[in-house]
């Protein structure tokens, strides 16, 4: 946490001291971008944003206990004045991390980042204190503010890093200059902003150009365009992966009902059996690479494995599975959406379903439908017709018993499901979040699995919180990227 004067973090920040206020004055708190989250001692950063501007902000602000905060205008209250609240933002957290010595291990991908980051946060501190986003604080904004958590007795400082564009990552990186790069995936998010995947790599690839030649280059062996990411940096390399010829893999993937993965990690000839609390096929790549990273920073294979084995799910709304009283089991994955994320969903769904029928043949459960309630994928831009469709070909392709469309993008969803073998009447086509809660709530049997997920815009966590009977309950986060 930082502990630092109004004078240096004007210094570091490249900013100015108000005259009214005492430059001694201590930032003792969290340096945060959201009122609402002020402790004693803060330093309330002053973002404007599309709809609200942080300025208007900042006398509650100061009033809920904050020190000073960090303004780009005049606010009436104790401020260090930068020309961008953001960039100012961004030099505080450079110089600041320049004070200390964390290793630090940057996650991106176009898929995973956050589960990756929350598993990668967990079996690190095994080794020592480890500082990790909350969420997916991965922007301009998000990756400065978890750098401003970390101090002197932090080991390492795990960041997750989006990019909406060439040139973003690279500028997070020049705030947090990462010795260890891990590279999950390059997938077709945010299509409409990149054009292609072509684009998308390059982006993802300024990742491993950041490293120092003595730094470490983490890579998915199983995708072409991040096995590629090789030729971009001097750093050393060690993969990850389900391909025979990877650093760090698995054999003998098994799922159990609910889809939670099991498997054999190898790397050289050593091995462990691993176990996940997490949910679906696609958490086994998510752990490899966590596995390669902490190999490297020296913790034993053995203990990885345990570490693995003991690790929760932690960030909310990605893969969430609960199951209420009358045996319906919800997935409530409806953080965000993209083509790729939408097929390992449905591929996990299709898991619990498969695993649910053979239990039955053996008499243990009774047989339980599966039903996928999807929304809209936002940012395809062009690709979004063909993406959507190609979705709901994914889920006729993997034997969901049940469709539920919810709004007029969705829709195309529903039209690629009916295109790809799925019986028209087991598609419902709705346009709000109360017409899909209505269906569900008539249709949906005992002993169910429901899957919810859409891109975050869609809102469509309120439909599996109503289904499970919870209150909606908004997210306080800082925007997402790819």
């Amino acid at each position: 946490m930082m502990d630092r004067t109004l004078a240096e973090i004007a210094g570091l920040a490249g900013g100015v001291v108000t005259p009214t206020a005492d430059a001694s004055i201590r930032v003792t708190g969290a340096v945060v971008a959201d009122s609402r989250r002020v402790e004693p001692g803060a330093l309330f950063v002053a973002v404007p944003g599309e709809h609200v501007d942080g300025h208007d902000f900042a006398e509650r602000a100061v009033g809920g206990g904050a020190a000073a905060v960090l303004a780009s205008r005049p606010v009436g209250v104790p401020a260090v004045m930068v020309d961008d609240t953001v960039l100012g933002l961004g030099r505080l957290a450079a110089g600041y991390l320049g004070q200390l010595s964390p290793a630090v291990v940057a996650v991106t991908g176009s898929s995973g980042k956050t589960s990756t980051k929350d598993l990668l946060a967990q079996v690190l501190a095994r080794l020592g204190s480890t500082v990790a986003p909350e969420g997916s604080f991965n922007t301009e904004v998000g990756v400065p503010l978890t750098v401003l958590r970390a101090d002197t007795q932090t080991r390492f400082l795990v960041l997750e890093m989006s990019a909406r564009g060439v040139g973003h990552i690279a500028y997070l990186c020049g705030i947090a200059r990462p010795q260890i790069a891990l590279v999950l995936n390059v997938g077709t998010a945010h299509l409409g902003e990149f054009g292609t995947q072509a684009a998308v790599a390059q982006a993802k690839g300024e990742l491993v150009e950041a490293l120092p030649a003595q730094g470490l280059a983490v890579l998915n062996a199983d995708d072409r365009l991040v096995a590629a990411l090789r030729a971009r940096t001097d750093a050393r390399v060690v993969t990850f992966g389900l391909s025979v010829g990877a650093d760090v893999r698995a054999s003998g993937v098994r799922l159990d009902a609910l889809a939670r993965p099991a498997f054999v990690l190898h790397r050289g000839g050593d091995e462990v059996e691993v176990s996940l609390a997490l949910h679906g096929a696609h958490q086994v790549s998510n752990a490899l690479a966590v596995a390669a990273v902490a190999l490297e920073a020296g913790l034993p294979l053995d203990e990885i494995g345990r570490a693995l084995r003991e690790a929760e799910p932690v960030s909310r709304w990605r893969m969430e599975v609960r199951t209420r009283p009358d045996g319906v089991t919800v997935v409530n994955d409806a953080y965000n959406a993209n083509p790729d994320s939408m097929r390992a969903a449905l591929a996990a769904l299709a898991a619990m379903g498969r695993a649910s029928r053979h239990a039955s043949h053996e008499g243990e459960v009774a047989v339980r439908r599966t039903w996928a309630v999807l929304g809209e994928m936002a940012e395809l831009g062009e690709h979004s017709p063909a993406a959507h469709a190609e979705v709901g070909a994914a889920a006729a392709a993997a034997g969901i018993d049940r469709l539920v469309a919810v709004g007029p993008v969705a829709a195309g969803i529903a039209d690629g499901a009916e295109r790809g073998g799925l019986a028209a009447s087991a598609i419902e086509r709705v346009d709000t979040i109360d017409d899909a809660v209505a269906f569900l709530q008539s249709a949906i049997r005992p002993d169910d699995v429901v899957l919810v997920k859409a891109s975050r815009s869609a809102d469509l966590q309120r439909v599996a919180e109503r289904l499970l009977g919870a209150q909606t309950d908004a997210v306080t986060g800082v925007g997402v990227g790819a």
